[in-house]
């Protein structure tokens, strides 16, 4: 199969995602407009009969003082990641991405390398000897995505640190998802471990009502989100790039961007935002307040986001980022625990590669990250 790759438009770009069940939402057309400090370009692959057979949104981060780029593929890009010819699908990206200007090129293949259903991870939570989820026996291997990160090592590509800093925005190598594909609504309730249970209902029992906002209701988002910052001690985004994600996600596709509140006698105690692509559901930031919490919003607005996933016909819902820590110590062992609760399942992907176009530059790249 030979492939050829060129600049294509947005329109091409848009429609080719749509043609498939899911995709990233990092790599849609508007995903640049929202990262307004990278420029971005839209590749496409075509095959022999020009007929558009990939696409991958490529972000440009310029070096301080000189025209040279890092590119970067966020969960990207779309391609047939387990090709056996996978080189000819990468080396003219490379090719392309020298001719502009990168002196290195960090992309993040979609490709999952392990799965932990709940009980496993449980179990490996209650053994005092497992600290990492890696120490747990996985539940699902896929054989193909050890193949993919052998085919990108013998073509020079360099795997990245876990989750380390890198030139932005790192996507997470562990996430955590629950599958709705031939399931009821019952049997997800029922994966539900019996403290979200108990909550869900407590909840419903105490009236908290959970409901859809839109874009006038940012403001209020964004006073839970800097409460939420002030406690767990991040540094928040502002107003503006919520605003400008909800304006640009939504254009390209109304049903692209949601936010939610769960609110108790009048009072919105925690919010959330949700993202869709295809068959592919995130649940990608969350607020709360630091009071009402015997009430349970927070699970109310999850079950909640989780049924209006479902309803639209999603197979997956997705809770984005965890880390693969089991160790109660550990200051993120929280975000596990609280989401292993759905009865979902860890999810570990092959995580984000570097091609150095330029040694030299992409070295001083990283000495200048490891300083910030």
């Amino acid at each position: 199969m030979s492939l050829t790759l060129r600049t294509i438009s947005r329109e091409q770009h848009l429609a080719y995602i749509q043609s498939l069940s899911s995709a990233s939402h990092c790599q849609v057309p508007a995903w640049a407009d929202v990262k307004t400090e990278w420029r971005s370009e839209n590749l496409g692959w075509f095959d022999k009969s020009g007929e558009l057979v990939g696409a991958g949104l490529v972000l440009y981060r310029q070096l301080p003082k000189i025209k040279r780029y890092l590119a970067y593929l966020p969960e990207g890009p779309v391609i047939n990641w387990y090709a056996p010819n996978l080189d000819e699908w990468l080396q003219p990206m490379l090719a392309h991405l020298k001719q502009q200007g990168a002196f290195s090129v960090k992309m993040g293949p979609p490709v999952v390398i392990r799965r932990w259903d709940s009980a496993a991870i449980k179990s490996g939570i209650q053994d005092p000897d497992v600290k990492r989820l890696k120490d747990v026996e996985a539940t699902h291997i896929e054989p193909r995505a050890f193949e993919v990160a052998d085919r990108l090592r013998k073509m020079g590509w360099q795997q990245g640190e876990d989750g380390g800093a890198g030139f932005g925005d790192v996507q997470p190598r562990y996430v955590f998802q629950v599958p709705l594909a031939n399931r009821s609504l019952d049997d997800v309730l029922k994966g539900f471990n019996q403290l979200w249970r108990r909550n869900i209902k407590k909840a419903e029992k105490a009236g908290v009502e959970v409901v859809q906002g839109g874009y006038e209701d940012l403001a209020e988002w964004q006073r839970l989100y800097e409460i939420t910052a002030v406690r767990d001690h991040f540094r928040p985004r502002p107003l503006s790039y919520f605003q400008r994600m909800w304006t640009v996600l939504n254009n390209e596709d109304p049903n692209r961007m949601r936010l939610y509140f769960a609110r108790h006698n009048g009072v919105n105690l925690s919010a959330a935002t949700m993202l869709v692509v295809g068959g592919h559901v995130w649940y990608s930031y969350g607020a709360s307040d630091n009071i009402g919490r015997e009430v349970r919003p927070s699970n109310a607005m999850q079950w909640r986001m989780l049924r209006d996933a479902y309803a639209m016909g999603a197979t997956v819902y997705d809770l984005r980022g965890i880390s693969d820590s089991l160790d109660e110590t550990d200051h993120l062992f929280g975000l596990i625990q609280f989401k292993v609760g759905t009865g979902g399942e860890a999810v570990e992907y092959v995580g984000e590669w570097d091609f150095p176009l330029n040694k030299l530059l992409h070295k001083a790249l990283d000495i200048y990250m490891s300083r910030r």
